[in-house]
């Protein structure tokens, strides 16, 4: 349902796309590539190099499927890109010198970035973190809500907020997302972690342990600090520091460790949670496995 909903949003948005023909008095031109700029809101960073040269030599044979989409530029004579910005890098490595495209009229600096961001969320161009970012833009710089957004793009309000999520992340750990190291089910995970020393700890657990989602969920909330109880009794001091001792056992160890007893006798529990990590947990204690 949901890519239903969003293979209809730029569409509607821009009648002109879901034809050849020009629509609503829009007409297909020839514009000279030079005379075009990118998107100053493109939410997209990263473009493929090797995707960008397969794209190079399929218009190389077959030609332009589709039409970018501009808008006047405030230089006279140039336009700037609201939608295709990948098929205007393709044309240029190509070796063209012109490209087909729609000129849309009046067009708003918000209107750009939407449409910008639709056309990367249909073609699937943006990368969690870049989602993120774009949404991130949409709220601060254009005042959308979180149910605006989800309207425009056609998912629900929760993927919006949780996507979002992915941005409390440490900057290395949303290139590891972007690099696809690890998946956004993990990073939205992982944003539940407060703790930085547990939470790099997991990352690590889950790039040598290849962790699925469903795991890092259970690990992550066993991390989340417990809610203190009714009373306002201080803890002893041997409380603390078995209270300490047990934050440095699950940090080292990267998962859950409970200890429990008095200066005279106790025990310590270490949870595993599948065979692959009960071995890496040995290891960790210099075990032999």
């Amino acid at each position: 349902m949901q890519k239903k909903a969003l293979g209809r949003g730029l569409e509607s948005l821009i009648p002109a796309l879901s034809v050849n023909k020009p629509a609503g008095g829009e007409a297909v031109i020839t514009i000279n590539l030079s005379k075009i700029k990118p998107n100053r809101f493109q939410p997209r960073k990263n473009f493929n190099k090797a995707k960008l040269q397969e794209l190079a030599d399929s218009i190389k044979t077959h030609g332009l499927a589709q039409p970018i989409l501009v808008t006047p530029s405030i230089a006279p004579g140039e336009y700037e890109i609201i939608a295709g910005e990948r098929r205007f890098r393709a044309c240029k490595i190509a070796g063209m010198k012109d490209i087909k495209a729609i000129v849309k009229q009046g067009t708003g600096d918000k209107q750009k970035f939407d449409l910008a961001l639709i056309e990367n969320l249909q073609r699937e161009d943006l990368d969690p973190v870049e989602e993120a970012k774009a949404f991130k833009r949409l709220i601060e710089e254009f005042n959308h809500t979180h149910e605006e957004i989800a309207a425009v793009i056609g998912k629900d309000r929760s993927v919006i907020t949780n996507t979002l999520r992915l941005l409390n992340l440490p900057e290395d750990v949303q290139i590891l997302i972007t690099e696809g190291k690890i998946s956004a089910g993990h990073g939205r995970m992982l944003a539940g972690v407060e703790d930085e020393a547990q939470l790099r700890a997991l990352v690590e657990q889950i790039l040598s342990d290849k962790l699925s989602v469903r795991a890092v969920e259970q690990l992550a909330a066993e991390m989340k600090p417990k809610k203190i109880k009714k009373g306002n009794e201080v803890p002893k001091k041997q409380e603390i520091e078995l209270i300490h001792l047990k934050e440095e056992i699950q940090r080292k160890l990267g998962t859950k460790a409970n200890i429990s007893g008095n200066s005279k006798k106790g025990k310590i529990e270490i949870f595993y949670y599948s065979l692959e990590d009960l071995e890496r947990i040995a290891r960790e204690l210099n075990f032999k496995v």
